[in-house]
């Protein structure tokens, strides 16, 4: 009888245990993480794609690394590595249902999302400044070279890597954010320390990049139409179709990148502004998810809408059996836009997919 009671005892402690293990209290319902996981396994197909294309197509066409390809290059690693290291494992942790793989996982994640991130956005930045210099200021663009490429793209990955490491010292830190399946940097943390980095990371890590890339493309814009009104008085014919598609592009550059980044600093100002808010899990989390999705983009748009690359990638694709049927041109160096010697060549190369921007 006495055996039979202890036996009864161990049956019910072992049933409340496992309802403990199986009804805990989630963060966010089930059928959700499942939709995240879903989306962020088709975000992290498309970004190791894409970049991974770009990448082959470049390393095996060396004449495509010029002073500005360069550029898209960095920025195809750099997106890669983002793929590889936030999407691939925000993937899992949210089919797992919680971030299970250790503190040390979660703060390389977010070290690693944060600082290709910024690399990502601050070679964008600096691929809008050379656009400007080549088109709007055509003596420094013509200054433009292989080593001033690899030294500002040096500047860049060491400039990002100050601002990622910085929270791994103590000034901010990296933690779990929103649902608690991925890592970034500890948005919900309410201290001064945390507080000064955000204010200084908005300001000289998005504001002044945003400002830039406007600026930049402002001005490129302004001088396509400057050259096309000159043209058109020259007796030449300018093509309003390139210049459309030219516009578009640009929009679609600065759209995409308010997308992705927009969120992500709306979010580090209400938790300085506001320390006392309270941001429901989901919002928290959807700033790192609308940064992850930048790498599917950026490669369609920096690469694949110039039709040249375009042509290099099928071949890549078709194992060498497509043939483009135009010459290829493999720099997406824009020409400058200074009247003279070169307005009467714009002129005749008008439809030229290469004249102003590739875009």
């Amino acid at each position: 009888m006495c055996g039979e009671v202890y036996f009864l005892h161990f049956i019910s402690l072992f049933i409340k245990t496992e309802l403990v293990v199986t009804v805990a209290p989630t963060v966010f319902p089930r059928v959700g993480y499942s939709i995240l996981s879903f989306l962020m396994f088709i975000n992290t197909l498309l970004s190791v794609f894409n970049n991974g294309l770009v990448i082959i197509v470049m390393l095996r066409n060396p004449s495509l690394l010029h002073p500005m390809n360069v550029f898209i290059f960095s920025l195809a690693v750099s997106d890669l590595m983002i793929g590889l290291c936030g999407s691939l494992v925000v993937t899992i942790t949210n089919y797992q249902g919680s971030f299970f793989i250790g503190h040390t996982a979660c703060v390389f994640q977010g070290f690693s999302v944060n600082y290709f991130g910024l690399v990502s956005l601050c070679t964008l930045t600096l691929l809008a400044y050379e656009r400007y210099n080549v088109v709007c200021k055509p003596k420094a663009g013509l200054k433009l070279s292989m080593r001033r490429s690899i030294i500002g793209l040096l500047f860049v990955w060491i400039f990002c890597l100050f601002w990622a490491v910085t929270p791994l010292f103590g000034w901010s830190s990296y933690g779990p954010e929103g649902v608690q399946t991925s890592c970034s940097l500890a948005w919900e943390e309410r201290s001064w320390s945390n507080y000064s980095y955000l204010i200084f990371y908005t300001l000289l890590c998005f504001l002044l990049p945003v400002a830039i890339i406007i600026y930049c493309y402002f001005k490129v814009l302004r001088s396509m139409n400057k050259l096309n009104r000159s043209v058109e008085l020259q007796g030449g014919r300018c093509s309003k179709k390139e210049n459309n598609h030219a516009i578009r592009m640009v929009l679609a550059m600065i759209i995409a990148f308010f997308v992705c980044w927009l969120p992500y600093t709306a979010l580090s100002v209400v938790v300085v502004v506001d320390p006392e808010l309270y941001i429901p899990p989901l919002v928290a989390t959807m700033p790192m998810y609308f940064a992850k999705t930048s790498p599917v983009y950026n490669p369609i748009i920096y690469f694949l809408s110039n039709k040249q690359f375009r042509d290099c990638a099928l071949e890549v694709l078709s194992c060498g059996r497509y043939i483009p049927h135009e010459p290829r041109s493999v720099s997406i160096l824009m020409r400058p836009l200074n009247k003279g010697s070169r307005l009467s060549s714009l002129s005749r190369n008008v439809n030229m997919h290469s004249k102003v921007l590739p875009l």
